[in-house]
């Protein structure tokens, strides 16, 4: 999700649970839900490492500020750190369960969408997924919002921002039984044609909660589906020059028609190379990153060979796949060199080394 939902979220989180009965020493309801705002927004602090270098940033987001072993220490940090601002008005316990809170939100709704959240961090860069929601999901907000509007014109009660989080909760359930039955096409596939089927992802996507990307992992490739749970038909193909989210919108079909894709992990070229390659400690960052690599592209020249690779997850229709890494040698050098390819502003693909 972006920050500002997450932020979002945790105001509504704070409003939510606020004690009917006043203490002396409670926060102000106003206070309590600028607390559980910016809480909940803390866990993307860890946006400073893409000053470190963009790989860096990409393997260590969603860690040590999203790690529920970190949580309290997280919480008690900010609620010092609130009360100070304060000038201590309000004693720490006043803040500590809010932030808590808001860090909570946080986190959960990072481990609903696939790119993962390492909840175990220090200890662990398991990332925890349960892949139902899309990284930008407007009803998501719209829910939220909606919850923090009805509580702002019914003042007195608590009761509409705890409606709003229910509804927030049935949503995310509602999305999780899509999800099985996004997974279940993919199980009747590999059935049906009779693949490896100890492995099937099913991934959400963009502009409708009935939008699935079905993966079926294989051991030198991937089945690929784009469906639609709701449609009974297959779209009409978008017309030249169409907006990107007509290309998207066209790409998901009814899962009767779905157009399986098969893409390759190593290409159909110099795979044995290419596969050397990935499993090199020249790719050791990206590969524990990376949920579904494959190979884009090898550019042979005269004084240059590049590998580069992406992840199938942030695979969209229109639009350029982010997240694509590669090694380089250059000349006689024998070194593999870690770049990172970028579009400009004219749409050209330009290679960027993240070592200098």
């Amino acid at each position: 999700m972006d920050t500002l939902t997450y932020a979002l979220s945790g105001a509504l989180v704070a409003r939510a649970t606020e004690p009917e009965i006043p203490r002396a020493d409670q926060l102000p309801r106003r206070a309590r839900m600028w607390i559980g705002f910016v809480a909940a927004a803390f866990p993307d602090s860890d946006f400073i490492a893409r000053f470190i270098d963009p790989l860096t940033y990409l393997t260590t987001h969603r860690g040590i500020t999203h790690s529920v072993i970190m949580l309290p220490l997280w919480a008690m940090l900010l609620a010092l750190l609130f009360m100070l601002l304060v000038r201590g008005k309000y004693p720490w316990r006043a803040f500590v369960g809010v932030c808590a809170l808001g860090i909570g939100a946080h986190i959960a709704g990072d481990v609903i969408t696939a790119f993962g959240t390492m909840i175990f961090a220090p200890f662990s860069n398991w990332r925890a997924q349960f892949p139902v929601t899309f990284i930008i999901d407007p009803y998501f907000t719209a829910i939220i919002v909606g919850g923090l509007v009805a509580s702002m014109i019914w003042k007195t009660a608590r009761q509409p921002a705890a409606i709003g989080l229910a509804v927030l909760v049935s949503y995310v359930g509602f999305q999780g039984w899509l999800h099985h039955r996004a997974m279940v096409v993919g199980e009747a596939y590999a059935a049906e044609h009779r693949l490896d089927a100890t492995r099937v992802e099913a991934l959400p996507q963009p502009l409708s909660p009935f939008n699935w990307m079905v993966v079926i992992p294989q051991r030198d490739a991937y089945e690929v589906a784009y469906v639609s749970l709701w449609r009974n038909a297959a779209p009409e193909a978008p017309p030249a020059g169409s907006s990107w989210l007509n290309q998207v919108s066209a790409s998901y079909y009814p899962p009767t028609l779905a157009a399986w894709k098969q893409v390759s992990r190593f290409g159909p070229t110099e795979t044995m190379m290419v596969e050397q390659l990935w499993q090199s400690d020249t790719f050791a960052a990206f590969r524990a990153f990376a949920e579904f690599p494959a190979v884009y592209r090898v550019d042979r020249k005269k004084d240059s060979l590049c590998v580069w690779f992406n992840d199938l997850r942030f695979a969209l229709a229109g639009r350029n796949m982010p997240f694509r890494y590669g090694a380089c040698q250059n000349g006689t050098d024998t070194v593999w060199r870690i770049y990172r390819l970028l579009n400009d502003d004219n749409g050209q693909e330009i290679a960027d080394a993240l070592t200098r």
